[in-house]
């Protein structure tokens, strides 16, 4: 059997950074690429592409040089900076999953591919606690690219016997990169300005309630999701997930309960319509189901090791 090879495209990028150093630690074979170098330095020593994934032909040369045989895409343009530039939000989200894509369709050697799907492919009609098909009619252009993506994944597995995976992923909040421009990055941030400063301005309103998931079980879900076998996989599109779901306000007051004096001041900006338009949680029975799925981190051990991280990279600097 040939070793696998996991080429992780976006490798720079918060998931990205977080997946290729838990393959890393696996002592699986990994390869990055990005259009910019990883910045955590235990990264540094894999090997690494500089790599636009609209670039069809540099992407065809990059997979076959190195052999890829499961892919991660991870490169995208989030909700927050979609909105301040839709054509390159569509062109990076778009463009870049059909070439791979379009690669996995014709190579002998790909055998998967990972690409995430959002929360923002629901919309204001969906219940706020989204089904798995649950009504999707997103209002951003990073859902809208999500929700045609899904159709596309889901299409080129029917049609062209590619076997891509995605999950649904909620908020994701880590603290061994940051975030790259998503309205659930309130739920990074507050935690390095609690430990700065002791005091944060949050973006979204205090009684604003979005599914969370905590980084290290996102991963998880990948690696869980990619050994399933593809038998018992009965959703064509991609998997609801959830991990927990909390207000502004109710995540400032578990962290007040641990940082004194710590407070909190509430102006919405255009991220707030975005948040509102989402739902409050994912019902994700069949992801249990089919697969095993299940978090590990609650939201009070999430502010336990939130807190506790931040602190030590604030003392470090």
């Amino acid at each position: 059997m040939t070793e696998a090879v996991h080429y992780i495209i976006g490798a720079s990028g918060q998931l990205g950074t977080e997946l290729a150093l838990s393959l890393q630690m696996r002592g699986e074979r990994v390869v990055l690429s990005d259009v910019r170098r990883p910045e955590h330095a235990d990264l540094q020593v894999l090997p690494f592409e500089m790599l636009d994934v609209r670039d069809r032909q540099a992407l065809d040369v990059a997979l076959e040089k190195a052999g890829a045989t499961k892919v991660y895409l991870l490169a995208a343009a989030l909700s927050a900076r979609g909105e301040g530039d839709p054509e390159w939000a569509w062109d990076l989200n778009m463009r870049g999953l059909l070439n791979v894509l379009e690669h996995a369709a014709a190579s002998e050697v790909v055998d998967q591919i990972f690409w995430p799907s959002s929360i923002a492919v629901f919309g204001p009609e969906t219940p706020a606690v989204a089904p798995q098909k649950g009504e999707r009619k997103p209002t951003t252009v990073y859902g809208i690219s999500k929700n045609a993506g899904e159709q596309w994944c889901a299409w080129y597995r029917a049609h062209r016997g590619v076997d891509v995976r995605s999950v649904r992923f909620p908020g994701l909040i880590g603290h061994r990169s940051v975030p790259g421009g998503g309205t659930t990055d309130y739920a990074v941030d507050i935690f390095i300005e609690a430990n700065a400063t002791g005091a944060y301005t949050c973006f979204l309103s205090e009684h604003q309630r979005l599914p969370m998931l905590y980084m290290d079980d996102a991963v998880d879900s990948i690696h869980e999701l990619m050994a399933a076998p593809a038998a018992d996989l009965t959703v064509e599109t991609s998997y609801n997930i959830h991990g927990m779901d909390f207000t502004p306000g109710e995540l400032a007051q578990a962290i007040a309960e641990r940082v004194e004096g710590f407070t909190i001041v509430y102006k919405p900006d255009f991220r707030e319509a975005i948040a509102a338009s989402w739902p409050d949680a994912l019902a994700d029975a069949d992801a249990r189901k089919d697969w095993g799925w299940a978090p590990k981190v609650g939201m009070d051990e999430l502010v336990k090791i939130m807190l506790e991280a931040k602190k030590m990279a604030l003392s470090e600097t």
